[in-house]
């Protein structure tokens, strides 16, 4: 974690490509947040996946042995979660979007709990479990309802959710320093946000961000949307962390990483993916600046519609001079992501500033112009 304030921070993202299950080049306890979304165990898209790990999951599925597979799948993810808990530092989160299946199997249907199986696996690793979140995803789908239709003992219901896991490494995390309790403050989010991000339910998150790749990409690796880790990064990490995701696909975590100012580390066994991964990142900075503008365009909303409505505001932030509604929001920062460059194959740095482009440029400008003779 970058602890000391700055007018710019420096954010690196590494991109690896391997099998999660072995994370050796990942130093132990220096993780502050693992934000990903595994293949899904008996969702058919995955089946060749993990058939490739464990040739019994294949042989399994084609005797119909269904609960067989599902268990050896998950001991596949066991192994991850095994490494996860070695690399995140004590009280570091893990973030994880998890779907059940839904699947017939020679003739019978039948609900598959990878949520309720992950949680279980999590907590033998060490983990604790905490609170979770329904995502509620959004469907345009015309004939959605499975079964027998308006006849009554056939019909299923419809999964339109997914599981957003959270788990924590230990106890609180723990901010000793000055300069650690400095940047807990600059990272906060406002209260407004709070009260939606921490919300049980989240009803809808398409919309931003989803230009990071082209559309075959994320469907071939069944990506998340850009809001999804980008939320959770901010709920659960400071400014230069290092945020993880195993099972990297199209790059959107490391994408959402970079748009918040933290560093991040991806490992993708595809090589397919690799271009959209590199597409991602070079997004993130537009991205991410867009995302900055929204939020503060909807706190200036919240606070005109609070102060028509007569509600009194007591506290005023100290960079953007608006009020809000705690003390703890007081030092809130958001940097900006203004670029980033490759360094090296599976390496790129980042560049985040206090101050949005616009202001960098007017404030060039002012400096060419005294420089003038």
């Amino acid at each position: 974690m970058n602890d000391k304030p700055a007018s710019e921070l420096k954010t690196s993202h590494r991109v690896i490509s391997a099998n999660a299950s072995d994370m050796r080049s990942i130093e132990d306890s220096t993780v502050a947040c693992v934000v990903t979304s595994p293949p899904y165990p008996m969702i058919e898209m995955w089946d060749g996946l993990f058939s490739s790990l464990n040739p019994e999951i294949g042989e399994r599925l084609s005797h119909l042995d269904a609960w067989g597979a599902f268990d050896l799948m998950h001991r596949e993810l066991d192994k991850v979660w095994r490494e996860c808990f070695r690399v995140l530092f004590p009280g570091g989160f893990a973030c994880i979007d998890i779907g059940d299946a839904t699947r017939s199997v020679d003739g019978e249907f039948c609900l598959y709990p990878n949520h309720a199986r992950i949680i279980e696996a999590m907590r033998r690793a060490g983990f604790t479990p905490l609170p979770d979140i329904l995502w509620r995803k959004p469907t345009n789908a015309p004939n959605k309802f499975m079964g027998s239709g308006m006849l009554p003992a056939g019909a299923y219901v419809t999964y339109e959710h997914e599981y957003v896991l959270i788990l924590r490494k230990g106890g609180k995390r723990m901010f000793s320093t000055a300069e650690e309790k400095s940047a807990r403050q600059q990272s906060a989010f406002f209260w407004e946000e709070r009260n939606t991000w921490f919300s049980d339910v989240w009803l809808d998150l398409r919309g931003t961000g989803q230009d990071l790749c082209d559309p075959d990409a994320r469907e071939r690796s069944a990506a998340f949307p850009f809001e999804l880790p980008y939320r959770l990064i901010q709920m659960y990490t400071l400014a230069g962390d290092t945020v993880l995701d195993p099972f990297l696909g199209t790059g959107t975590t490391s994408a959402a990483a970079l748009a918040s100012a933290r560093s991040s580390i991806g490992l993708e066994l595809d090589p397919a993916l690799t271009g959209a991964i590199d597409a991602a990142l070079r997004a993130a900075p537009a991205v991410g600046s867009r995302r900055i503008e929204a939020r503060l365009d909807a706190h200036r909303r919240f606070v005109k519609e609070r102060e028509q409505a007569g509600l009194p505001i007591k506290h005023r932030n100290l960079r953007y001079d608006f009020p809000v509604i705690t003390g703890q929001e007081v030092e809130l920062e958001l940097l900006w992501p203004t670029g980033v460059r490759q360094i090296s194959a599976g390496l790129y740095e980042a560049v985040h500033s206090r101050e949005c482009p616009a202001e960098q440029a007017l404030r060039q400008g002012e400096l060419d112009f005294i420089a003038k003779p």
